[in-house]
């Protein structure tokens, strides 16, 4: 099946390119697609040295459909039942959403699109309203509302399903699940969380019709358009401003008009403060040096549910409540800050968050400062969760659950275009693996583990019992996805991130171009555990991967999943894992795959290289170039070493390493 008709037809997602009246030219990113190619290239060696343990690991990962949970994504199931064909069109849709977010915030539709496509939706089919060809302030003024009319009726439309209780439920929800949500429950004491979280799954999926809340966010994220923004701010330009005062408002006011949607209100070109608890149907502040805070282009309540922020310059500061911030909750979150150095303090929910919704976080340019708590930057639950920043150095920190998180039927997306940017995620959330690996290790300690979920991963809410019953309540993950398109990035990552999968989730990270830094710990780089699918592909520049360990890294995959790690290019790599394993590893049915395309590259690995346990499959490429392995720990009992330049090596019928 081509990408086309996989993602809802390429005609249709030009159709959203059209409309939009994009700035400037996408380019297609497409053309990077490794995957396909990489399998051409591999693919034989895998048939001809491991022809026993693949086509029984293959059954096996086919039959793992049929474990228990619900909502399963056709993508995910798509990639257990065939790996390479799966993991070609999850790469194919991430570059497909950069070359709609590398258009700028006219590509912001087709990026929902194709994020949706990718977990089994589409949106309504909708004729959108032609911009105005004015200056004219009451032609300008009146399509904004139009706009803000149509998407509250797509609003009304999706909901009308919901009983008033139900209706409320999916809003207040939606905080609880955010707070608490962890990727695997233990019953008893968690039950009550689990049936929480399967009824929402299940109001979402039975009684909410999505595709019109799609609709709605595709009229909003067009409201960005930066030829119609210029036109209003010409047209407005010498309009003095109102008398009226609005609570939480300071700084010169345009308009201030209530609706029967929301207020409606127009910042001028100097500096304002928003403080709003009860938020706002639509704000487009025209420049200055502005402060946010409290409720900023999110729900405020369960009847309210649409909300857009437009910043057209300045160096902001945005400091929201929870779920305050570019936060769809049963409705949708826009945030759009055209330029500025910008400061976004994000607190739990906020920053590109989606909760039975979609949020939506855009910045066009700017050295910007993302720092945030849990389930921030692209994050999701039931919804689309998006942070796409266009250009500008920038920084990015979360505690966990966040840039790029898919949650049970989410997706959460981070798509940076340019810069040399900074990424961390870990540091707050202790590892239930220090339990057995370090009992008594202090959280100041290197020994001391933190989990992520983050930086492109998707993880399901895996319920964790003997009890049939309970196990029921087991919803399968979403898919988190994280692409970098170009600059000399530097990650730095607890447990579970960098392209990860987790109980039937899928985590995709992609950086397309520049010398990169990849630091990470047990579950990175590549990985999937219990049903997943993990893949990490960096396609260019001369790159560090690094790891705390101990396990698992690099094309690693347990429990029957599936995991795909790639380094591209012809440039010269170092795999400094002294204290992990990994690179090419299967263990409990998994089927795990490390490629590294060329270069002379150096490897410091204290175990792994194309290893795969008892029905397992486990490889490792070097396709070319001369390279360092003096580093890795050697064989026990004195044995020669035989994953050497130029050898091929076979050490059970699960494990192969190949360097050409």
């Amino acid at each position: 099946m081509s990408l086309c008709l996989a993602f809802g037809g390429c005609a249709q997602i030009a159709h959203l390119f059209a409309v939009t009246q994009p700035s400037d030219q996408p380019v297609d990113r497409q053309q990077q697609a490794i995957v396909t190619r990489l399998k051409a290239l591999v693919e034989p060696d895998l048939q001809d040295n491991l022809n026993t343990a693949l086509p029984a690991v293959r059954k096996s990962l086919a039959d793992q459909t049929n474990k228990i949970a619900k909502f399963k994504r056709n993508l995910l199931l798509r990639t257990l039942a065939d790996p390479w064909d799966g993991l070609a069109a999850a790469e194919q849709a991430g570059l497909l959403a950069a070359t709609a977010a590398e258009s700028g915030v006219e590509g912001l539709p087709a990026v929902i699109d194709i994020l949706e496509g990718g977990m089994d939706r589409t949106g309504a089919s909708f004729a959108p309203l032609t911009f105005p060809v004015t200056l004219a302030t009451e032609d300008l003024l009146t399509f904004l509302t139009d706009v803000l009319e149509q998407a509250y009726q797509d609003r009304e439309h999706a909901l009308r399903h919901l009983s008033p209780q139900d209706r409320d439920f999916l809003f207040t929800q939606a905080r609880p699940l955010m707070e608490h949500f962890t990727p695997q429950v233990a019953p008893p004491a968690q039950l009550s969380e689990a049936e929480a979280a399967a009824r929402y799954a299940t109001l979402l999926m039975q009684q909410v019709d999505y595709a019109s809340l799609i609709s709605a966010a595709q009229r909003l994220a067009r409201l960005g358009n930066r030829k119609f923004l210029q036109q209003l701010d010409i047209a407005l330009h010498n309009r003095k401003p109102i008398g009226q005062t609005v609570p939480g408002i300071t700084g010169d006011l345009l308009l201030a008009q209530q609706t029967s949607y929301g207020l409606v209100v127009v910042g001028g070109h100097g500096p304002n403060t928003y403080d709003l608890e009860k938020g706002a149907a639509l704000i487009i502040d025209l420049g200055g040096n502005d402060t946010y805070r409290g409720t900023i282009g999110a729900s405020p309540n369960s009847d309210l549910g649409n909300s857009v922020v437009i910043d057209l310059s300045g160096n902001d500061t945005y400091q929201p409540a929870p779920l305050g911030l570019a936060a769809g909750r049963a409705g949708i979150g826009i945030v759009i800050d055209h330029s500025g150095d910008d400061t976004y303090r994000l607190a739990p929910g906020s920053g590109g968050v989606g909760l039975a919704g979609l949020g939506i976080l855009y910045d066009g340019e700017g050295q910007d400062i993302y720092e945030g708590n849990r389930f921030t930057q692209g994050a999701a639950f039931g919804g689309v969760g998006l942070l796409v920043d266009r250009a500008g150095d920038d920084r990015y920190t979360s505690f966990g659950y966040a840039l790029g998180f898919g949650a049970p039927l989410g997706v959460g997306a981070l798509i940076d275009v340019s810069g040399n940017d900074f990424y961390e995620c870990g540091g707050r959330y202790p590892s239930a693996y220090n339990e057995t690996d370090a009992p008594n290790a202090h959280p100041q300690d290197p020994a001391f583990q933190y989990d992520c979920f983050g930086l492109g991963t998707g993880s399901g809410l895996r319920v964790f019992s003997k009890q049939p019953a309970h196990r029921a309540l087991s919803l399968a993950g979403g898919w988190g996805l994280f692409v970098d398109l170009d600059g000399r990035d530097r990650y730095r990552s607890a447990n579970f991130s960098q392209g990860h999968g987790y109980f039937f989730g899928l985590g995709v990270k992609l950086d397309l171009n520049g010398d990169d830094e990849h630091q990470a710990a047990r579950y990175g780089h590549g990985t999937a555990a219990h049903f997943g699918v993990g893949l990490n592909i960096d396609y260019q520049g001369k790159d560090r991967y690094g790891s705390k360990g101990p396990f698992y890294n690099g094309g690693a995959a347990w429990d029957g999943s599936v995991a795909l790690a790639v380094d591209g290019g012809p440039d010269s790599d170092f795999y400094d894992l002294p204290v992990s394993t990994g690179l090419g590893m299967g263990d409990l049915g998994g089927w795990g795959l490390f490629i590294e395309e060329g270069g002379a590259d150096q490897y410091a690995v204290s175990r792994g290289l194309g290893q795969g346990a008892e029905h397992s499959l486990g490889a490792f490429f070097d396709l070319e170039g001369r390279d360092d392995y003096s580093s890795v720990s050697p064989p026990a009992k004195g044995a020669r070493p035989e994953r050497l330049n130029g050898k091929t090596f076979i050490e059970n019928p699960g494990s192969l390493f190949i360097d050409r």
